[in-house]
């Protein structure tokens, strides 16, 4: 059965207008889809509960992911639930799918909030998503005490509640506390001036260091197609087809060709190396320079 990409208001309609199932009618749709794959069975279930994932999808609304990604996201954590739901297990399939359903949420929600990941691990996602409440509490306790709370301490006791490091309670308080812009915006509030992708370092090699790698490339190309030309026909072309190939051939294939046994191949290939090795030395110090 496959989700619909976009949710709008008729289908979201439609779901709250579905059947509501008894315990009995769960548990029969729920053995029918797990030992025949009854897909109509599973199209009930799901559609009786859809309902629950769009409810549970509007409680995330307030970290700014569209309501559609959200029931999407909602709907795959359901279809997930009634895939891996038993129902030996004496569970009502809504209690089992609540889980499935905020964790795909959760998930895209985390993914989504900002193009720098902001956590993955099960201590940064209760983290995300409780850090804001925990805070707010915070400072209402500390407001009817009539004093407030500095950051570092808000930090350690965010920290020591939701039982994560301080070092996490700060990068994720940073990473909420800002948002995302673009490099391409101006430094300057009046709209003129350098934008901020001009003040980044380039990490590639500068021009000087640019045209020196180019030198030796090319200094290292000629010495090699002087190294080649020492050898005979059969040698280039076996150095050729073995090591100047994007999928280099075998000994075996090369032999088949040349009429030769792959041995044979093997002991050219060797002879040639041989060669190329003294037409190199012959460079002298300049060789063992570059090479150094």
């Amino acid at each position: 059965m496959a989700v619909a990409g976009n949710f709008d208001q008729t289908h979201t309609r439609k779901a709250m207008r579905a059947e509501m199932l008894d315990a009995e009618t769960e548990l029969a749709l729920a053995y029918a889809w797990r030992d025949h794959r009854d897909e109509q069975a599973l199209h009930r279930l799901i559609t009786a509960y859809m309902r629950l994932a769009i409810s549970m999808a509007g409680k995330f609304r307030r970290y700014g992911t569209p309501m559609n990604d959200l029931i999407q996201e909602a709907s795959v954590g359901l279809m997930k639930a009634a895939d891996k739901f038993d129902p030996d297990r004496g569970l009502r399939f809504s209690t089992y799918a609540v889980w499935w359903i905020k964790a795909s949420i959760q998930d895209h929600v985390m993914r989504n909030f900002s193009m720098v990941r902001t956590g993955s691990t099960s201590s940064q996602k209760s983290l995300f998503f409780n850090l804001r409440r925990v805070q707010a509490r915070i400072e209402r306790e500390a407001a009817a005490e009539g004093r407030t709370v500095e950051t570092h301490e808000m930090h350690e006791m965010i920290a020591a509640e939701v039982g994560v490091p301080l070092h996490d309670v700060v990068m994720m308080d940073g990473r909420l506390s800002g948002s995302d812009f673009s490099l391409n915006v101006t430094q300057s509030a009046e709209g003129e001036g350098r934008e901020w992708i001009d003040i980044l370092e380039d990490d590639g090699p500068q021009a000087e260091e640019q045209i020196s790698n180019d030198h030796d490339t090319d200094t290292l190309r000629q010495w090699l197609l002087s190294a080649l030309t020492s050898l005979n026909d059969r040698e280039q072309f076996i150095v050729r087809e073995r090591k100047m190939r994007d999928e280099p051939r075998t000994l075996e294939s090369l032999g088949g060709e040349l009429g030769l046994s792959k041995e044979r191949v093997r002991q050219l290939e060797a002879a040639a190396f041989t060669k190329m090795r003294k037409s190199l030395e012959a460079q002298g110090p300049e060789l063992m320079a570059f090479l150094d």
